[in-house]
């Protein structure tokens, strides 16, 4: 994008998309709900940590995150509820830079989280497989390594448009990533190549579950509900993920106008439901998650005996998480 074009879309009038009562309302739902959840999501897992698998490792990352990025909203609803215009600039920046870089922290973690669970079930006796999953806590400071520096000359590219063009709080065109660089990188490497993984790992478990005597023998594990799960959480990824994607590329072939600024934003905020989606579709829908927060209620009832739930849970590891 030309100097002079990218400063016509930064001086863009488009006032009339600040004050919006579905931003608020949508982004109130996700903020209660993201934050309720994912608090206790990390209480769970905290509490478990001796028993915390690689998956739940990387599960732990993800709602972290998803918490981080949750926290930002409020700026976002203060600015949406038409009182933008009093929101410190440096906040703006600050929040802005959290959300983007939680969000790509999420489609990473979402993605290592669908490939362990793959090589857990399809390669369950490789020694190899198992090394490589002990190094879950390298990839999770990886991931948040390469969130942070790519997120950082994004972010002092915005606050220079900030000062440059005086653009109110959220307001003007993203050019800082519809340039033809940035946005070739994060369409391949922050969600393409993770798709693939994604849409791989999931066909990958379906036809493992699918092809294993021992689960379609079994009573204790439901195969048809194990391939709904892996098929809901791949929608959900699409669904959160692709139209914001999608509307980054139509904003760098198009010219700017407010009625493309507006769709934008409508795709950041539901990019924003993956934070509240996440918890049901990844922590409240495993069977060891939902064991771990009744184990108060059992034990009321009938004490347990830690050593043969441990074996339990090696057991379903496979197939549940």
């Amino acid at each position: 994008m030309s100097h002079s074009v990218n400063m016509t879309c930064q001086t863009m009038n488009c006032t009339n998309l600040e004050q919006n009562p579905l931003f608020v309302g949508v982004y109130s739902v996700v903020f209660i709900f993201g934050l309720t959840l994912n608090l206790t999501a990390l209480v769970v897992f905290f509490r478990n940590s001796k028993s915390r698998s690689h998956t739940t490792m990387y599960m732990t990352h993800l709602a972290f995150a998803d918490l981080l990025l949750v926290c930002t909203l409020p700026v976002r609803i203060y600015f949406h509820s038409g009182l933008g215009k009093s929101l410190p600039r440096s906040m703006c920046e600050f929040t802005g830079l959290i959300m983007l870089g939680n969000m790509y922290s999420s489609i990473f973690l979402l993605t290592c989280i669908s490939f362990d669970r793959c090589i857990a079930v399809c390669f369950p006796l490789s020694s190899r497989v198992r090394e490589c999953r002990k190094k879950a806590w390298c990839v999770c400071l990886g991931i948040w390594i390469l969130t942070i520096t790519t997120s950082l000359p994004i972010y002092f590219r915005k606050k220079k448009d900030y000062q440059k063009y005086n653009i109110t709080c959220f307001g003007g065109f993203p050019s800082y990533a519809t340039e033809k660089a940035p946005l070739v990188s994060t369409l391949i490497l922050g969600f393409g190549i993770p798709l693939i993984i994604m849409i791989l790992s999931s066909w990958g478990l379906i036809r493992a579950i699918s092809k294993s005597t021992a689960v379609q023998t079994s009573d204790l594990v439901d195969s048809v509900r194990i391939k709904r799960m892996i098929i809901t959480n791949l929608a959900i990824f699409l669904f959160c993920f692709l139209p914001y994607h999608i509307m980054l590329l139509i904003l760098h072939a198009s010219e700017c106008s407010c009625l493309l600024l507006k769709a934008y934003r409508y795709s950041l905020m539901v990019a924003c439901l993956n934070a509240m989606l996440d918890p049901v579709a990844y922590y409240f829908t495993t069977e060891t998650f939902r064991r771990k927060m009744d184990v108060k209620a059992v034990r009321k009832i009938r004490p347990m005996n830690s050593h043969s739930s441990d074996g339990n849970n090696r057991c379903r590891v496979p197939h549940t998480t």
